[in-house]
């Protein structure tokens, strides 16, 4: 019996600590992936975003790519948080949620890239595609 009382208690005091336990590992998944370190040691944060912006629109939108025909392509290059970034959302859905940030930061410039789809198989050509990118390649 006294086991049982001390047991009790404890896992009452354990079940917040678990919970605790999940959710920071639902979010230690969630964090930013470092996507690239671009070449240009004076290249500013906007500069790499720029670069990323207009060869993701380009390659990924305008050449009708069915892999991001289901997206929109949203880029928030002025930024009064010195992140300059690109989001996709779901095209047409009321849900505004981006599905997909990639941003940069600092000086040199920082890049990363989150969101649900970094989790889908996507994630790797996009990783990829941003890294090409950010350093100037222009290819799709």
């Amino acid at each position: 019996m006294l086991i049982r009382g001390l047991a009790m208690p404890t896992l009452r005091r354990l079940s917040p600590l678990i919970c605790l336990a999940v959710m920071s590992l639902a979010l230690w998944s969630c964090q930013s992936k470092p996507v690239a370190r671009p070449g240009a040691a004076s290249a500013s944060a906007l500069d790499v975003m720029e670069k990323v912006a207009v060869s993701a629109n380009r390659c990924w939108f305008k050449s009708g790519d069915p892999a991001f025909k289901s997206y929109a392509f949203a880029p928030e290059l002025t930024s009064f948080s010195d992140r300059p970034r690109i989001l996709l959302t779901r095209k047409g859905s009321a849900d505004i949620r981006p599905l997909l940030v990639v941003q940069a930061e600092g000086r040199p410039a920082r890049l990363s890239a989150f969101g649900p789809m970094m989790n889908d198989p996507i994630g790797g050509r996009v990783s990829k595609d941003v890294q090409r990118w950010s350093v100037g390649q222009t290819d799709c």
